[in-house]
């Protein structure tokens, strides 16, 4: 992978990473300013309910972020879209849907074959 391709690979993950922290923010801040009292049990259900959904979605986009950082370190080692499993490249079609990815096709489609297989 030549180096312009790497600079916009990194450039999409940092921006990724800066939207995760930004909702991050946003939520924490929805939380702290949300002193409302409502008095129906129904309503505040809901409100519980969205809170809940809220919080799994930013759990999901901390692995994410974690996901990203290795990425980004892979960027930094030069092992960036390198199959961590076969060693071979990892197709930028790939890499454009999934920038995190740490296997190429091949390797995830056998990898996810042999999870069904064990039942997970």
């Amino acid at each position: 992978m030549d180096d312009a391709q790497l600079a916009r690979f990194k450039q999409i993950l940092l921006k990724q990473r800066a939207e995760i922290l930004q909702y991050a923010d946003d939520t924490v801040t929805d939380m702290n300013d949300q002193s409302e009292n409502y008095p129906d049990p129904t309503d505040r259900a809901s409100i519980e309910s969205d809170r809940n959904f809220t919080l799994r979605l930013r759990e999901r986009e901390r692995f994410l972020l974690v996901k990203i950082d290795e990425a980004l370190e892979r960027i930094s080692a030069g092992d960036f879209g390198i199959c961590e499993s076969c060693g071979s490249d990892i197709s930028e079609k790939r890499l454009e849907a999934r920038p995190v990815t740490t296997l190429c096709i091949e390797c995830k489609t056998r990898a996810e074959a042999a999870e069904k297989a064990r039942g997970e």
